[in-house]
């Protein structure tokens, strides 16, 4: 691969795009793995399917801002819907953060990072599906598709970025990355560059965010979790 631009990482720009079909878009490198893997898992008598691939900075923020302003609801760690009105903007940005990344810090900017479930198995169950762990585990309707990742993933390029609960990001059984690809993107970021565009961005909360960016980097878009000493 060539370096990677700042843009690139930022999920302001990327030249390696390839069409994933029904709206979806993944890294060139990505799609043939990606394929490979969805037809084994069809063999198995598993629909897997994408959710979300490829979201540009622009998206991201849009995502964040429905979640500030009370468009979107926000989620506590277990999945359940918190109280808008009840919580500080502190409390919200963290809320907004263990499940969904500032813009500039989401690893779907880079076209490697993938969410996935089982098609069949959620329209057979009938439920409301949030993507909210409880879905991947026993008595959930992605839960086979959850094992047969675990034991399957890694012979494609896969793995689960999210999978221990660091004190940053929520765990994401869905959340898969075609590892090779993504430790490229991962090398490339700094703090710097985050903070510059985040500063020129038109993301909401900006007087919440800006004076803690730097723990909110460590914490979120490098997900090494809450410093001892750092509450909420």
């Amino acid at each position: 691969m060539n370096p990677i631009s700042e843009q690139s990482w930022l999920g302001q720009q990327n030249d390696a795009l390839v069409d994933a079909g029904n709206g979806h878009r993944l890294h060139r490198d990505v799609i043939s793995p990606f394929l490979a893997m969805q037809d084994a898992a069809q063999k198995d008598g598993i629909d897997l399917q994408l959710v979300s691939s490829f979201r540009d900075f622009d998206r991201q923020t849009a995502i964040f801002n429905h979640k500030w302003t009370g468009q979107a609801q926000l989620l506590d760690i277990k999945g359940d819907e918190l109280s808008y009105e009840a919580l500080s903007d502190n409390e919200k940005l963290h809320a907004i953060l263990t499940w969904s990344a500032l813009p500039g810090g989401s690893r779907h900017h880079w076209g490697t990072d993938i969410d996935v479930y089982d098609r069949a198995a959620v329209r057979n169950w009938g439920g409301k599906f949030n993507l909210v762990e409880s879905e991947y585990i026993t008595g959930g309707p992605c839960h086979t598709l959850s094992c047969w990742l675990a034991d399957n993933m890694e012979k494609f390029g896969f793995y689960r970025p999210f999978s221990v609960n660091t004190g940053g990001v929520a765990v994401e059984p869905w959340h898969l990355s075609f590892e090779n690809t993504a430790r490229v993107f991962e090398n490339a970021r700094n703090l710097d560059g985050f903070t510059k565009a985040i500063e020129q961005s038109d993301i909401e909360g900006k007087t919440c965010i800006l004076p803690q960016l730097p723990t909110l980097y460590n914490r979120y878009v490098l997900n090494k979790g809450r410093e001892p000493t750092e509450f909420i």
